[in-house]
């Protein structure tokens, strides 16, 4: 299970972007959110620790002047967990709507 709505985001990223570090992974997510999230490098690299531990591989590869970067891809549990998160969490969203439209009694 995802442990928060940032890592649900990192999946779905990476599920959109294929393959691809941290820092892209953070302004993708900004970019996407119109700038309404603001994501340090610590709080998506934490993020994508806990990731890996739930079905997300991490790959060495190279980013120009052969500088080692590390990479992230979705794994098929990845794309299995975040397809039952995404659901929760239309349903979640549903649920909340239907609740905040109560009209008030006078």
């Amino acid at each position: 299970m995802v442990a928060s709505k940032l890592e649900l985001m990192v999946l779905k990223a990476l599920t959109a972007m294929g393959p691809w570090h941290g820092y892209g992974i953070a302004q993708c997510v900004e970019q996407i959110s119109e700038q309404a999230l603001e994501i340090n490098q610590g709080t998506i690299s934490a993020s994508l620790v806990c990731l890996q531990q739930t079905g997300l591989d991490l790959l060495g590869g190279f980013v120009g002047n052969n500088r080692r970067a590390k990479f992230y891809c979705i794994t098929k549990a990845g794309r299995k967990q975040l397809s039952a998160e995404a659901a929760n969490w239309e349903w979640i969203s549903g649920v909340m709507g239907r609740v905040l439209q109560i009209a008030e009694r006078s």
